[in-house]
């Protein structure tokens, strides 16, 4: 199982403006992922204030049910060690698709939204 990771970066402040420059310019990123020989993608997204949560977790779902057979997941927070955690513990979560992850660094901090 193959599973790639798309790392959003410098999303602005405002939820729209946020949601618009994701759909514009990282949604078809994921497309061009999935068409590949991936099986998976997570989305990385930067960590967020809260009134980020509900366009991410929209995008995320509707790429899910767009991609089915493949998984697409997302996950918020910082780089480093606990999002390499996180993108490995989803590689090998076959059954989990559609869901928006976030962390605060440390591995065991994960809440499912």
């Amino acid at each position: 199982m193959a599973q790639a990771v798309l790392p959003v970066m410098d999303l602005p402040e405002n939820p729209l403006d946020a949601a618009g420059l994701f759909y514009a310019d990282y949604l078809p990123q994921a497309r061009h992922m999935l068409a590949g020989p991936a099986d998976a993608l997570v989305i990385h997204f930067p960590e967020s204030q809260n009134d980020q949560r509900g366009w991410q977790l929209a995008a995320i779902q509707s790429l899910a049910r767009a991609s089915t057979p493949k998984r697409v997941n997302a996950m918020a927070g910082p780089e480093g060690r606990s999002a390499q955690d996180m993108a490995r513990w989803l590689e090998q979560a076959p059954g989990i698709t559609g869901q928006l992850l976030r962390f605060a660094g440390n591995a065991q901090e994960i809440q499912a939204l």
